[in-house]
């Protein structure tokens, strides 16, 4: 099973970037999709063959993610049920017959980390909102989780230890998150890898140059890493300041 996650950061301007090459090429069995900025009906979304499922933030051109699978789950879900938090349309969860799957576009702490109260909050919801579905089944989330979790995992480490995306606060909860049963499926492959990103900044040629982090995640209940085939970043996809990441399991 081949599954895609991309921060396409405004789907009608990826759109016009090249969106639907990537998409028919891929053909991935489940193609998930953050910061979409978009409500129903400001654009038809051509996904022959898929089902189409869409969590749109309250705030209009703000957040949003998509799913597009081509087997219809047994139920979907939008959001974690807490009204603090599913305002801002940053949650899908489907069902299917042996795994969850999750998309999520994590807060963002904001410059100056003038949100990271919330977004400690947001983590510990989030987390327990995983486990519970963890003791159902497996569990595959994917998504821009808006952290860089080690050094490895960004190009300038020391320059950026207190920005957002890189503080210890963040850092400390996705280490809770994969010590709670998850397991980070590129690091499991790739442990030693180095300069491999998922987003670049658009200032200062920072793509051109691959100063990137890699803040983009397929993660997996530990129990079925084992079946993990491949994590892959697409780094040579453009179209949005992230580029797709793509996990394949036999599940």
């Amino acid at each position: 099973m081949r599954l895609i996650s991309w921060n396409v950061n405004g789907l009608r301007a990826c759109i016009n970037k090249g969106f639907y090459d990537f998409f028919k090429e891929i053909d991935a069995d489940i193609f998930c999709l953050q910061e979409t900025k978009m409500q129903p009906g400001q654009a038809e979304i051509l996904s022959e063959g898929y089902h189409q499922y869409m969590n749109s933030a309250q705030r209009k051109g703000y957040s949003g993610v998509m799913v597009f699978t081509k087997k219809e789950p047994l139920q979907v879900t939008y959001g974690l049920g807490i009204e603090e938090h599913d305002q801002e349309g940053r949650v899908i969860t489907c069902e299917y017959d042996a795994f969850y799957l999750v998309t999520c576009y994590t807060p963002n702490a904001k410059e100056g980390l003038a949100r990271l109260d919330y977004r400690m909050k947001w983590e510990d919801d989030f987390l327990a909102y995983l486990k519970k579905l963890d003791e159902k089944k497996p569990v595959i989330l994917c998504g821009d989780l808006n952290v860089a979790k080690e050094e490895i995992d960004l190009k300038n480490p020391k320059t950026n230890r207190r920005n957002a995306g890189f503080s210890d606060e963040e850092r400390d909860k996705m280490r809770r998150l994969l010590a709670n049963g998850f397991t980070d499926s590129f690091r499991y492959l790739y442990p030693d890898k180095e300069g491999i990103y998922s987003w670049w900044s658009y200032r200062f040629n920072a793509r051109k140059n691959n100063a990137g982090w890699r803040i983009d995640y397929f993660i997996v209940s530990d129990r079925i890493k084992e079946q993990i085939a491949d994590s892959k970043i697409h780094t040579e996809i453009y179209g949005s300041d992230h580029c797709p990441v793509e996990l394949d399991i036999e599940i």
